[in-house]
Formats: C-alpha cells, sequence, structure tokens
C-alpha cells in the first residue's frame, strides 16, 4: 500500500498500476539521463497533488471527458514549468484517467530512485516545526539506522505534544512525549492490577 495523497491509500490493482506507472516514467527517464530533472518536477507535483483541492477535484471528476483531462494535465504541467518528458507522461496519465493515483505513481517513482541510489526517505512526524538543527540531528541519526542516505518528509501532528516519529520502510522509530506519556500508563495500570 502507499499513500497517493494526503490520507488516501492505494492498494489493489491501483497500487500496481502505480508501480508500473512509475517503474515506466523511471526507465524512460534513466534512457534520456533525465533522471535529476524528473525527480524535481514530480518532486514539485508531489506536494500539488497533496495540497491542491482543486487537483483532487480534476482528478477525481467522473464527467470530465479525456480531452478536458489532457487540457488540465497540459495547463498544470506549464504552470509548473515541468520539465518536457515530464508533461507528456502526465498527460498520458491524464489521457488514461489515472490522475487519481498520481501521487502513488510519483511515490513508486522515487521509491525506485531511492532503491537505486542507496537512498531512504522518512516520513517525519513531529509536534511542532522542526528547525534546520533539529532536522538535520534526526537526519544524522536516521542516517545511522537506515545505512545510507536519508530525506526527510515532515508532518506535524500536535497530539504528540513533543518528541517525533519516524518511519522509514517497515521501521518506525517513536521519540515521542506522547508514546511515553502511554507507556507510563500502562506501567502504572500493570502495577495497580498486581
Amino acid at each position: 500500500m502507499s499513500h497517493a495523497a494526503k490520507g488516501k491509500i492505494v492498494s489493489g490493482d491501483a497500487a500496481i498500476l502505480a508501480r508500473r506507472y512509475g517503474g515506466s516514467l523511471y526507465e524512460l527517464a534513466d534512457e534520456q539521463n533525465q533522471i535529476d530533472s524528473v525527480t524535481a518536477d514530480l518532486r514539485l507535483l508531489k506536494n500539488l497533488v497533496a495540497e491542491s483541492r482543486e487537483f483532487q477535484t480534476i482528478a477525481n471528476h467522473p464527467r470530465l471527458t479525456r480531452t478536458q483531462l489532457v487540457t488540465a494535465a497540459k495547463s498544470i504541467a506549464a504552470s509548473a514549468k515541468l520539465g518536457k518528458l515530464t508533461g507528456n507522461f502526465l498527460a498520458l496519465v491524464a489521457q488514461n484517467r489515472r490522475l487519481d493515483i498520481l501521487g502513488a505513481v510519483i511515490e513508486s517513482f522515487l521509491a525506485e530512485l531511492a532503491a537505486r541510489r542507496g537512498e531512504h526517505t522518512a516520513e517525519v512526524y513531529a509536534a511542532f516545526p522542526l528547525t534546520p538543527t533539529q532536522q538535520e540531528q534526526i537526519s544524522a541519526r536516521l542516517r545511522q539506522i537506515a545505512g545510507g542516505e536519508v530525506h526527510l518528509s515532515l508532518h506535524e501532528d500536535k497530539s504528540l505534544i513533543g518528541g517525533f516519529k519516524a518511519r522509514i520502510g517497515s521501521r518506525l522509530i517513536d521519540a515521542s512525549i506522547k508514546s511515553r506519556l502511554d507507556r507510563l500508563e500502562r506501567h502504572m495500570k500493570a502495577g495497580k492490577a498486581a
């Protein structure tokens, strides 16, 4: 399973399609020596997919024709100043009515890139925005754990109270105040039960 957009999980056939699209784009970008430029374009698109209500409306609108979807995709590509390869790919995804899984396609591409470069992406949740120094400290610690370069994807979660949680692949590192309080509460309840 992968996150296609903020809060949306893509699984089953859609996840398989997202991996195929992402893998195909990676191969094309690699063949044309455009990995870095396509990666930069996709990171920009990733934010758009996650944060733009307008994009979500277009991507999930059942009555838009393929022509309208392609026109919208080309407009997005032009306004975001995406490279030709990324723009054409976005138009193809729109033509095939797959804009709804674009977030998962991007994640698939970035995962392939990271795997080939020995890099990892860590989803980091903190109660408050992290300073650059804190980001570097967390990144350094996660590099030791992961054994390679780590890119942070930062999220705010006020329920953590303080500290942070980080996920790298299937690993979860929980250094939040909330989890410490939860452990303390369980320990105290277990002591009363004895």
